[in-house]
């Protein structure tokens, strides 16, 4: 036997995947890579506020760096982590490993809160775009009605399978994507360079400006929760995660640069929706609507790429039997039925909250998820070196730590800068959770709830356990 053999004895997960879907289609590389894209970003549509909080030099250097500080390495670590556990439930299979099935349950709880809060944005992002040219869904009943109609017609297609979800984002993602293409070509001309470099440092609002940045390029560990649903996946996943990646920072960085540079500046007309005004004054009524409808596509396929992701990690969870036997029941078209019906109540739930409110909350909640992340991520690197890992960071462990360290920073200068409200709110979320957890272990003590680990899915403790510890 080598060295390793000698300190270290693993079971590799990869041969074992995810239970119950050899009935089902799996992801493929395009839809897949379409449904990251949707899970992180869609579009240029939400950026604006960047520039209405620190002006266009701020807002397009932001998407310049913060891909290297924030992005970069949170998609990496979703590659390596989520081809050493390619199953359902994702990031909290990551954390269970390593620090325990209650530190899993917890994250679990609060980034599916963090997932359903960020959800409930996209119908409103929706009709800001579109109330221009209806007045009426601006607010009162008829925005109430439409938003009920939009939830519901997209829960719908979520429950009609992954796979059709996948290549429905593709779609949606060309459509999105090409007018901004062609806004750009007709914003040529018209660029003034000057405008790309007006900053004035005593007029920024710094914590809508890191909140925006953050919002908009974070969630690139959304789809480890569906890793177990796609086709051979320490390739797959990978392979889509860094195509993603150019398409993601792009789509920001250059309507920003086109908006920027060929409109007039009004730092307080940037706000959501102004994009399709810039489109009517670079290429006039029918760009305009062109753009109108591009947002309204790309926030059907947020919702659509964030429902699937919350609700697979619920079937991920009650695999691992952290919740109860019914949330990982599926339905004819191998989707989490139950898992989508909850995520669709808190998007509901949560629709009346304003856009700011809601992007804060969804951060704060999120950086709590993310900062135990990479105490896993690190940890599995330290006590479990030589384990399979199909894709792996060309990095040593100390240079990983070393990677850690800049999103870390971030992460708690973007929770210093929230609200008292904010924090309140989330702190309440979180306390629901500390509580719900010993609440199901006693459902499941008194037998009121059923509750089990799935047989086909590999046990954690003894698979990747090293020789000599009890």
């Amino acid at each position: 036997m080598g060295v390793e053999d000698n300190n270290t004895e693993y079971s590799s997960l990869h041969e074992a995947g995810s239970p119950n879907v050899k009935n089902y289609t799996k992801v493929s590389f395009i839809p897949l890579t379409f449904l990251i894209f949707y899970g992180v970003s869609g579009g240029p549509f939400g950026v604006e506020d960047t520039v209405r909080a620190a002006g266009p030099l701020l807002a397009l250097l932001g998407f310049l760096i913060f891909p290297f500080i924030w992005s970069i390495p949170e998609s990496l670590i979703t590659a390596e982590l989520s081809t050493m556990f390619p199953e359902n439930g994702g990031y909290v299979v990551w954390v269970s490993t390593t620090l325990g099935p209650y530190w899993g349950f917890q994250l679990g709880w609060v980034k599916w809160m963090s997932g359903v809060v960020d959800n409930a944005l996209y119908p409103i992002l929706f009709l800001d775009y579109i109330k221009s040219a209806v007045p009426a869904l601006a607010n009162g009943f008829p925005r109430t009605i439409v938003i009920l109609a939009i939830v519901m017609a997209l829960t719908y297609l979520n429950y009609r399978g992954l796979t059709l979800v996948g290549w429905v984002a593709t779609i949606l993602g060309i459509f999105t994507l090409l007018p901004f293409g062609i806004m750009g070509l007709i914003a040529l001309p018209k660029l003034e360079p000057s405008r790309w470099f007006v900053v004035d440092l005593e007029n920024v609002q710094w914590g809508l400006y890191l909140n925006t940045l953050f919002w908009n390029l974070n969630y690139w560990d959304a789809v480890s929760c569906m890793a177990g649903e796609v086709e051979n996946p320490g390739k797959t996943l990978p392979k889509a995660i860094f195509y993603a990646l150019p398409l993601v920072i792009s789509g920001y960085f250059f309507p920003l640069l086109f908006g920027t540079g060929a409109v007039p500046l009004h730092r307080d007309l940037w706000s959501d929706g102004y994009f399709s005004d810039i489109a009517k004054i670079i290429g006039g009524v029918w760009l305009r609507l062109w753009v109108q409808g591009a947002s309204a596509v790309s926030n059907m396929g947020m919702f659509l790429a964030e429902m699937s992701g919350d609700s697979f990690q619920l079937l991920g969870m009650a695999e691992r039997g952290m919740l109860p036997d019914f949330f990982a029941k599926r339905s004819r078209y191998g989707t989490p039925l139950i898992g989508i019906l909850f995520s669709a109540s808190g998007v509901v739930l949560l629709s009346w909250l304003s856009f700011q409110e809601i992007v804060a909350a969804a951060n704060f909640l999120y950086c709590c998820g993310m900062i135990v992340e990479f105490i896993a991520f690190v940890k599995l690197r330290i006590k479990y070196p030589a384990a399979s890992r199909p894709y792996r960071i060309p990095l040593s462990t100390v240079g990983s730590i070393l990677m850690c360290l800049p999103p870390t920073l971030f992460i708690l200068v973007v929770m210093a800068l929230c609200t008292f409200k904010v924090m309140i709110v989330s702190f309440l979320a979180i306390l629901f959770g500390i509580i719900l957890q010993p609440c199901l272990v006693y459902c499941d003590k008194k037998r009121w709830l059923s509750f089990s680990v799935n047989s086909d899915l590999v046990d954690l403790q003894s698979s990747y356990h090293p020789v000599g510890e009890a």
